[in-house]
């Protein structure tokens, strides 16, 4: 007879792998998107440091009159 740990590990082991199959719901190949709306979007680089401007570089100046 199974115990209740037993019970609930398999579960979510269950729970766990449904969720894994079913994905994120997109269905068919992934593709990245090439129109107008889609230049208006955010990289990634962006994306994970959304308060620095990756096409602009700090001046020397600037960053070294800055206090620490």
């Amino acid at each position: 007879m199974l115990k209740a740990p037993q019970i609930l590990v398999r579960t979510l082991v269950l729970a766990a792998s449904a969720a894994a199959l079913s994905g994120c719901g997109q269905r068919g190949p992934l593709y990245l998107p090439t129109g107008p709306a889609a230049s208006q979007r955010a990289t990634l680089p962006q994306t994970l440091t959304p308060g620095n401007d990756t096409n602009t570089a700090p001046s020397p100046a600037a960053s070294a009159s800055q206090p620490r």
